[in-house]
């Protein structure tokens, strides 16, 4: 199982090593058959290599283990913001 536990830099380069998440393969798969066209905030290779920035001790349940889904650190839903704000400017 992996932590992010003490990590303190991102991973490096442009792909995360244990490759695309299965689900956004499939809804990919699914938005490429639909007849209206649908634009997809692709952001989930950008929060994979933010490793470092999301460790904390605060999720469900309090201060138990290490809650990797919730960002006590500013950057990875920060910069989610700005390419959504980006997105929707370029309509």
């Amino acid at each position: 199982m992996t932590t992010c536990v003490g990590e303190i830099a991102p991973i490096r380069g442009p792909t995360y090593p244990g490759g695309p998440h299965p689900g956004e393969v499939v809804l990919e798969r699914v938005l490429s058959k639909m007849k209206k066209p649908i634009h997809l905030l692709r952001v989930t290779t950008l929060s994979q290599l933010r490793k470092d920035g999301h460790p904390s001790f605060y999720g469900f349940g309090g201060h138990r283990a290490a809650d990797c889904s919730h960002w006590c650190l500013p950057g990875v839903p920060d910069t989610w913001n700005v390419i959504l704000y980006a997105e929707i400017l370029s309509f």
